[in-house]
């Protein structure tokens, strides 16, 4: 079962920044030059936006007429979220060209073939059915939008794994625990990655939901990971 992010969500962008060694950022920029026309006005979907760092990364690059949705289950990380977009003077009329609302990715209520691009970074391991979410992110999609994929993962190598173990499950708990008084969120953590599948599980899984030409890179010794498919 997913854990309940409200109880973190104020401690949530100072673990990430610290556990990734700010690394983080880069891999959302990276996502972001996959996904963002700059050019054209497009309608953006960004599930499990959480405290909306990819959204805002997107509205920075987008046309300045695109329009972006962010959805997610955490009512308080999309209060951070939103305090961030209007502190964030680089997002003019934040209140016209951004909607944070609670949703639920696995049961999305928009129309068939209602945006151009969708997004989830960090999120999907979270879904208590996978494949239904994947199902709901391609019906959504218009005829040609593109589904960019970006999840934690695991080094394939041996040696790294091993290191990988002792970093995840050893010392994240702990910093985890001093910054939101809350180990449980932290042990959930690491234990979700590894339950996540991998590439040659999760390529079926999206062209099982209909999407096509999936690709899919890994980022920092394969601790990361982007997935970018079309319908």
């Amino acid at each position: 079962m997913a854990y309940d992010f409200d109880k973190i969500a104020i401690a949530y962008d100072r673990f990430n920044h610290l556990s990734t060694l700010g690394i983080d950022r880069l891999w959302r920029r990276r996502t972001v030059s996959r996904m963002v026309d700059a050019k054209h006005p497009l309608q953006y979907l960004d599930v499990a936006t959480g405290t909306a760092d990819l959204a805002i990364d997107i509205l920075h690059k987008a046309h300045p007429e695109s329009q972006l949705t962010g959805i997610d289950l955490s009512e308080e990380m999309m209060k951070i979220g939103w305090q961030k977009i209007c502190a964030d003077k680089n997002i003019p009329e934040a209140d016209k060209r951004i909607v944070l609302k609670r949703g639920d990715a696995e049961c999305l209520e928009y129309p068939n073939d209602s945006f151009d691009r969708v997004t989830v970074a960090f999120g999907v391991r979270n879904f208590l059915h996978l494949q239904q979410g994947l199902n709901e992110m391609y019906r959504v999609l218009k005829p040609c939008g593109r589904l960019a994929v970006l999840e934690l993962s695991y080094p394939d190598n041996k040696f790294l794994l091993w290191c990988y173990k002792i970093y995840a499950f050893k010392l994240l708990p702990w910093v985890g625990e001093h910054l939101s008084h809350d180990r449980a969120a932290y042990e959930y953590l690491p234990q979700s990655i590894l339950r996540f599948p991998k590439p040659e599980s999760f390529v079926p899984m999206l062209q099982l939901a209909g999407f096509q030409k999936v690709t899919h890179k890994s980022f920092t010794f394969g601790v990361c990971r982007l997935y970018v498919a079309e319908k």
